[in-house]
């Protein structure tokens, strides 16, 4: 039997507001987006899309991104991305930078995700098994027969140390509860971003019995997930951590180990969760004077790395006079706010460097530099060497 799929995917894409494209034989063949993208992130994971073989199944982006995949005969209908939550606008700007979006096209690549359809991936992939019911002979699915496809989070990541996780979880013979010891060590280092604290923990984490939340094990992990990223992410707030970033990064954990069906999946989860959180407020706390007004600064200036920074609109932002912040900055931390932006943007800059394949131009560009020498003479100036010569020792 020929189906139209060009009216199914218009179809699936009208239900739930998410781009949608079908290939036939590795080859598309027609697509339905119901927002305007310049670049088509699906194409990043297009080999990975395609390895996945079952009738209905998904992958999870490093972004914490949904891609909803099913195959009938020759053709593959992807639908994604999606996720409750996508990201700020910043998030959205690194994605477009790690996805080559021309510079020209970044505000319409942003516009374009925050219109996507916050979508809770249970319920992306309930219609995609609704009309796998009906592509794949009256196949009957449910999301309990799904399996996720991890994405690719554990470079450069100690397998000791995310095995090391589990013995937060671990029962003892004891009857004895040591839970609050392990809370109080572990919000302790996560708000203080001391990510070799966090790692001399892990490597001698005590055993714990946390209690019984519920009586099947899985469920057992993913509540006693739930209750250690609430804590964390509290704790990352408390630490200047921005709130919408805390919460939002909680939940896509959250989303994620609700997803897992397996052990060792989670705790592979709660290694990231807690490294990421620890330096999420790291990053925040550089520097021996940690203030108020200077983590407000460095909250700011991680929202806005791929913009040129203005003083005068970061005082308007805390309704400060320019000369005012940028004195009281000084007098709070002994460093000038030109020098903590440059600082930080050039840090920004190493990470690229070491992690990414991007040209130096883009990075440069990217990061708001008015141009290519003045990214040079800025890195050399905080970094002791030029871009060229970090790239040629550090980038592999």
């Amino acid at each position: 039997m020929d189906h139209d799929f060009s009216f199914i995917s218009r179809s699936i894409a009208g239900l739930s507001g998410v781009p949608v494209r079908v290939y036939k034989d590795g080859k598309e063949i027609c697509r339905s987006f119901p927002v305007d993208l310049p670049r088509d992130p699906a194409q990043r994971y297009v080999d990975i899309l395609s390895g996945i073989k079952d009738h209905v199944g998904y992958y999870c982006t490093p972004h914490f991104h949904y891609y909803g995949v099913l195959n009938t005969g020759d053709t593959r209908i992807v639908v994604g991305p999606t996720s409750q939550i996508m990201g700020n606008n910043q998030k959205m700007k690194e994605l477009a930078f790690e996805y080559d979006v021309s510079p020209e096209d970044v505000n319409a690549f942003v516009e374009g995700m925050n219109a996507i359809r916050r979508l809770p991936v249970e319920k992306l992939l309930q219609i995609l098994c609704a009309v796998n019911y009906f592509l794949n002979d009256g196949e009957t699915l449910e999301l309990s027969d799904l399996a996720i496809r991890e994405s690719v989070q554990e470079e450069l990541k100690s397998k000791t140390e995310q095995k090391r996780t589990s013995k937060i979880y671990e029962e003892t013979g004891s009857q004895q509860h040591n839970t609050l010891n392990v809370e109080e060590a572990i919000t302790r280092i996560v708000r203080k971003g001391d990510t070799v604290a966090l790692r001399r923990w892990l490597a001698s984490a005590p055993a714990v019995h946390g209690g019984t939340l519920a009586g099947d094990q899985l469920r057992h992990m993913q509540n006693l997930f739930i209750v250690t990223v609430t804590l964390v992410s509290r704790a990352a707030i408390r630490g200047g951590m921005h709130e919408d970033d805390a919460f939002s990064l909680s939940d896509a954990y959250i989303q994620r180990a609700e997803l897992l069906t397996d052990h060792d999946s989670i705790l592979n989860l709660q290694y990231h969760m807690l490294l990421e959180f620890t330096e999420q407020v790291e990053k925040l706390r550089r520097g021996e004077n940690v203030t108020k007004l200077s983590l407000d600064v460095a909250n700011y200036v991680r929202h806005h790395l791929s913009e040129t920074i203005s003083v005068e609109k970061m005082a308007q932002e805390f309704f400060l006079s320019r000369p005012y912040l940028s004195a009281k900055f000084k007098q709070e931390t002994g460093q000038t706010l030109t020098d903590f932006i440059l600082n930080e943007k050039t840090e920004e800059a190493k990470r690229l460097i070491r992690y990414t394949d991007k040209s130096l131009p883009a990075i440069s560009a990217y990061l708001g530099f008015s141009s290519q020498s003045h990214f040079i003479r800025v890195f050399r100036k905080y970094v002791g060497v030029t871009p060229g010569e970090y790239l040629e020792k550090h980038r592999k």
